[in-house]
């Protein structure tokens, strides 16, 4: 059996993939958190709460009108971005010329209560969804073995992210977009109506943490914690690569993916710190992050 540095390198490469894969999802969920930051100017904390109900939909759905996956990674975005329209015209959009702290509370505490009503609904112990068949199976590619889905997920991920950022940052849409966060009564006097536009776009934030929790359904069992314990990591993700920088949050979610997987090789103790060692260390370097608009 081949080794790399002493270590085998199917072992190798499969955490490496695992790492990618968790990368996707840090990238997708950092995205969508930049985006609101960077827009809206609300540090979003109900982020993993809104996640795990994009996988929640997807199951009832599956197992209540028999839905399948390809319909739910539509339609379970379209249901919980609703669900995010309706939290921003009613709480959030009268705090946006309030400090940071008041958006951080009322969606930390809208968080705690979606994932409380999903417990009390569901219990804690996680709900399996299948692979659809499509995806089933894998690729024996010599030095590893490479589940189809897990693939998937990797290559929508890359286009979801990338295509996004385009849109924002290569549209006129986009610059619409940023310019209503700079000044907002200017662009209004251009005929936008600027508060739909921010609404729509905090749809849209939402919506990809939705996309995320479909596509991580299959992989992670489906329960109301799956949000909780990914959305700390995800913070980081989006400090380290600059708050409100939308490329910054995609190519630092999966660097430090892949990090995550070589540290598990390397020194399996440090896995579960690893990214706030990084974080740390790029706070005291570079404060606004690596993508910053500080720096």
């Amino acid at each position: 059996m081949m080794t790399i540095f002493g270590i085998p390198t199917q072992a190798l490469f499969g955490q490496l993939l695992l790492g990618l894969i968790n990368g996707a999802f840090y990238a997708m969920l950092s995205l969508g958190l930049a985006l609101i930051f960077g827009l809206l100017n609300i540090i979003n904390f109900s982020h993993g709460a809104l996640y795990m109900m994009g996988a929640f939909v997807a199951w009832l759905f599956l197992n209540l009108l028999g839905v399948g996956y390809w319909w739910s990674l539509l339609l379970a975005p379209i249901v919980v971005a609703a669900f995010g329209i309706l939290i921003e015209r009613t709480m959030l959009s009268r705090l946006y010329k309030l400090d940071h702290l008041y958006g951080l509370l009322l969606t930390f505490g809208l968080a705690l209560i979606i994932e409380g009503a999903f417990r009390q609904l569901y219990g804690i112990s996680g709900m399996p969804y299948a692979v659809p068949p499509e995806l089933a199976g894998g690729w024996n590619l010599g030095f590893m073995y490479l589940p189809i889905y897990r693939g998937w997920v990797v290559v929508a991920s890359l286009i979801l992210c990338l295509g996004s950022w385009l849109l924002i940052e290569k549209t006129k849409l986009g610059a619409y977009l940023r310019a209503g966060t700079e000044n907002a009564t200017l662009v209004q006097a251009f005929g936008i109506n600027v508060p739909m536009m921010v609404t729509l776009t905090y749809g849209f934030g939402v919506a990809l943490a939705a996309i995320a929790g479909v596509l991580a359904a299959p992989i992670y069992s489906v329960n109301p914690l799956m949000g909780s314990n990914l959305i700390i990591v995800v913070f980081a993700v989006v400090v380290i690569g600059g708050m409100g920088s939308i490329l910054g949050a995609i190519i630092t979610g999966f660097m430090l993916g892949l990090v995550e997987g070589l540290t598990k090789v390397f020194y399996p103790e440090a896995a579960s710190t690893v990214i706030f060692v990084v974080m740390s260390i790029v706070l005291m370097i570079k404060p606004a992050g690596l993508f910053g608009k500080g720096n």
